[in-house]
């Protein structure tokens, strides 16, 4: 029996969402020392509002990553910067931690549903 609320499943998007973002930022990092290589990113609210907005069968691509504009390019034509990127990180990870606290409200809640029910 799968017990979910519309709630807990926006705040699954938005974990995968998350997830999207660490990988594009820890390969951002990995790649500092590419030659010619360009910061990857997106919006993170632009595609939180596409998934939340969309039907079930788009909720499975991930968010479209494009290079991000306006960074400086080293004389080697790479634009990542390792302070940008661990800003990113840091503001990524915060985002991971508050859907993980507020998804665990959330069954809380739901569990609490039913235990009210129970009795």
């Amino acid at each position: 029996m799968q017990v979910t609320t519309a709630l807990s499943d926006a705040l699954g998007r938005y974990l995968d969402l998350t997830s999207d973002q660490m990988k594009l930022t820890t390969g951002n990092m990995a790649n500092i020392d590419t030659p010619g290589y360009k910061a990857q990113g997106f919006d993170f609210e632009q595609e939180m509002t596409r998934l939340l907005n969309s039907s079930a069968d788009s909720r499975q691509h991930p968010a479209q990553a494009v290079n991000v504009d306006g960074l400086v390019a080293r004389p080697d034509g790479n634009n990542v910067s390792m302070d940008r990127e661990g800003i990113q990180l840091a503001k990524t990870q915060l985002q991971f931690r508050l859907g993980v606290e507020l998804l665990k409200h959330e069954f809380t809640n739901v569990m609490s549903a039913i235990r009210a029910e129970v009795k």
